[in-house]
């Protein structure tokens, strides 16, 4: 199973076709090479190094709290 997680676009470098992503205060350049038209501000999913594609900020927000409560709740059974 793979899983792709939400982060929010900080930068772009067209002429490499990547972007500065963060999440959580942590940075990370991701290829936009499968996103057209991603703009700062920009939410993008992203798996392994690729954004694959555009959510809204309610979606990523959903999103991520589904991820800190299935973490809470991994937490509550060991």
């Amino acid at each position: 199973m793979c899983l792709a997680i939400p982060a929010k676009i900080t930068s772009i470098d067209e002429k490499a076709d990547t972007a500065s992503v963060t999440l959580d205060g942590v940075s990370k350049q991701v290829s936009l090479a499968l996103v057209d038209g991603a703009e700062i501000g920009d939410f993008v999913l992203v798996h392994v190094g690729y954004a694959l594609n555009r959510i809204s900020p309610e979606e990523a927000e959903r999103t991520l709290q589904l991820i800190a409560e299935a973490g809470e709740s991994a937490e509550d059974a060991a």
